[in-house]
């Protein structure tokens, strides 16, 4: 009996410590979530800011596109000379010529010294010739120009002769695997290729676009992707992404590479890369049942249209439906004013009153001109599947955060498929944290290559096999050895760290127009406004459809009543970046707004990718915008421009010396 109370008592005794374990328990698995999840918010804002940043770069780019286009076709040059001008600024590299092209880009004629040392190719290509590149690049070693305008001379004549939907049998092979973007970085092909094996008869690869840009070794990977496509042409295929294109890599940065490390042959390669990207396919059909493209579909998609289009010839600029005249008069004149303003508030001039645009002077729909309505609506299609996204909700409509394409959502990608018999649709054109993401009840796959893409640690690289049943099987990857080492906080730091800076140079860039926008709700001139309305003002001006609210903290303090002060906080985002440059700072604020665009005139200019502009280019060009601009500077007074810039006095100005160009006309406003 002893023994039995002996046990009752320590029962008793020990309930209470169970319960309070219990407790415990609770208590730091409540706090563990609550931590995860303000993770996962902090997270989630940062992929926010990054991507609503490169998209409405990516919609500058073809505001811009647009706007020159317009120009090409509706300046009237005053002699020969401008003309020829004009079009050496806006010709690409699909423009030239069979014979001019051949000879301009002629091989042969460039001589490999006795003491190159790095690798040598010979046509026909040989595997061999795969390993040896792939070794000389993990040692950095630079192919020559001789090979290189060979390897494009003959990736070019393997490229004419395939259509322009390239289709792709795992029947031949064990698996088929496709890749995302990469984006330059080349590290994440040589881990794809160390985890998933080379190129080969048992082993397929479809390279879904955007090989280039951002990334420093864009040359690189179109180097090993094309000596791939050649040794291997039934098992290697290559789809064009909407930065395979001649504009979009003036501003992204793969023409300013070629031409840094091949500062002799640099024009040559790219002339003839810019025609070879003429000649990608524009998709991939696996076992007829899985559409593979770069970007997505619209509701007006039609693979047959697709698979006739002429893809190499040169193509309008991107325009919305144009069922009807009206319609495309409206944007053609829309499309145009907002390049003008643009351009008007580059250099801050004032508004004057537009000139009435008439019918005769837009593009013109009559049935006399059907061959160009064909056009529109051939680039439209090539448009929507480089350049769209899918959406959550049903339906299809323009993509204006891009600002080329469209949203189209599970419905369309429904119809899609029931026309085509298809299973499902893979594409890539946007990243993904986990490098893979499904949607439209996961008939629509999106597969990215590249990781660390906007930072380290940012997100995780993937790519897919599919074998004979086509069940899709993801390998994810880190291609840097840093992130490996960062915990999901350090990881998360990191990246929100690089986000909020990018985020405050975007702020800063528009001081101007933020001081305006919040004068509008201080009418006592405080400069101390609420929280709601400094939110709803920094959106009206930087239009991003970001949660302002929650970045708040981050970004601007508040008072102890709860308002903000936003003269303090933008004295301190111009003393923040002026730290970096020291430059006057109204003067840094329209730099910091326009630089994007103003390097990319700038390469359009430079047409021999120099560095460097000439008197004569530079005349014509202040010339050219000043005609639409409404900016009278006489002959003399760009020549005066002209000779104040050029710094160094070497006949010839730089990017830099481009720059005070535009800062001397908004300072004498």
């Amino acid at each position: 009996m002893g023994s039995g109370s002996s046990v009752n008592a320590n029962y008793k005794y020990s309930l209470p410590k169970s319960e309070n374990a219990f407790k415990a328990a609770v208590l730091i698995q409540q706090w563990y979530r609550r931590y995860v999840a303000r993770l996962e918010m902090r997270r989630r804002c940062t992929w926010r800011i990054f991507q609503s940043i490169e998209y409405a770069c990516e919609q500058d780019q073809i505001k811009l596109h647009n706007f020159f286009s317009y120009l090409m076709d509706h300046f009237t040059p005053s002699s020969s000379k401008e003309r020829d001008f004009i079009s050496r600024m806006f010709v690409s590299g699909e423009s030239f010529k069979e014979a001019e092209l051949e000879k301009y880009c002629d091989y042969e004629s460039v001589e490999v010294p006795d003491s190159y040392t790095g690798p040598r190719l010979s046509f026909p290509l040989l595997p061999d010739h795969a390993t040896a590149l792939l070794e000389a690049f993990k040692q950095k070693q630079q192919l020559h120009a001789r090979y290189v305008l060979n390897l494009l001379h003959e990736t070019r004549k393997h490229l004419k002769q395939l259509p322009n939907i390239s289709h792709v049998s795992t029947c031949y092979s064990e698996e088929v695997t496709v890749c995302g973007d990469l984006h330059g970085q080349l590290d994440d092909l040589f881990l794809i290729f160390y985890k998933n094996g080379l190129p080969s008869p048992a082993k397929s690869y479809v390279f879904n676009g955007d090989f280039v840009d951002r990334g420093k070794q864009s040359l690189e990977i179109l180097i090993i992707l094309f000596t791939f496509l050649l040794i291997y042409p039934k098992e290697v295929h290559l789809n064009r992404g909407n930065h395979e294109d001649h504009m979009v890599n003036l501003r992204y940065g793969f023409t300013k590479e070629v031409m840094q490390k091949y500062k002799v042959h640099g024009k040559k390669i790219l002339k003839m890369i810019q025609n070879v990207f003429c000649w990608l396919p524009l998709a991939t059909l696996i076992d007829q049942k899985v559409l593979v493209l770069h970007g997505g579909i619209s509701d007006t998609t039609d693979l047959d249209m697709l698979g006739k289009i002429q893809r190499n010839k040169p193509q309008p600029s991107p325009a919305p439906s144009v069922a009807n005249r009206l319609e495309f008069s409206r944007w053609v004149r829309q499309t145009v004013q907002e390049q003008i303003e643009w351009c008007r508030r580059l250099v801050d001039v004032s508004e004057s009153e537009p000139e009435e645009l008439t019918y005769s002077s837009m593009v013109s729909l009559t049935d006399a001109e059907e061959p160009c309505r064909t056009r529109q609506e051939e680039w439209k299609q090539i448009l929507d599947i480089l350049w769209s996204d899918p959406m959550p909700q049903e339906g299809c409509r323009v993509n204006t955060v891009r600002g080329g394409g469209c949203y189209f959502g599970p419905d369309v990608t429904g119809k899609i498929l029931e026309k085509y018999n298809l299973q499902f649709l893979i594409r890539s054109h946007e990243c993904k944290q986990e490098g893979y993401e499904f949607c439209h009840n996961r008939k629509v796959m999106t597969i990215f290559s590249a990781s660390n893409y906007y930072e380290i640690g940012s997100n995780r690289g993937a790519y897919v096999k599919l074998g004979p049943d086509l069940v899709p099987h993801f390998v994810q990857y880190q291609a840097n050895k840093t992130a490996h080492t960062l915990t999901m906080t350090q990881r998360i730091s990191r990246v929100e760290e690089s986000a909020f800076r990018a985020l405050r140079e975007k702020l800063f860039a528009h001081t101007s127009a933020l001081i305006s926008a919040f004068k509008a709700y201080d009418k006592d001139d405080t400069g101390r406004i609420t929280l709601s309305n400094w939110a709803t003002a920094v959106e009206s001006v930087l239009r991003l459809g970001l949660p302002w609210r929650m970045l708040r903290p981050q970004l601007v303090r508040s008072t102890a009543d709860g308002l903000l002060e936003y003269k303090s906080w933008l004295d301190d985002l111009a003393m923040e970046q002026r730290s970096q440059e020291h430059i006057q700072s109204s003067l840094l604020e329209v730099i910091y707004r326009n630089r994007s665009n103003l390097e990319t005139i700038f390469r359009i200019i430079d047409r021999d990718h120099s560095g460097l502009i000439s008197f004569d280019e530079f005349h014509q060009t202040w010339k050219l915008f000043s005609a639409h601009m409404n900016i009278e500077l006489t002959d003399d007074g760009i020549n005066d421009l002209v000779r104040s810039i050029d710094f160094n006095k070497d006949g010839n100005i730089d990017f830099n010396e481009f720059l005070e160009a535009f800062r001397l006309v908004k300072q004498a406003q």
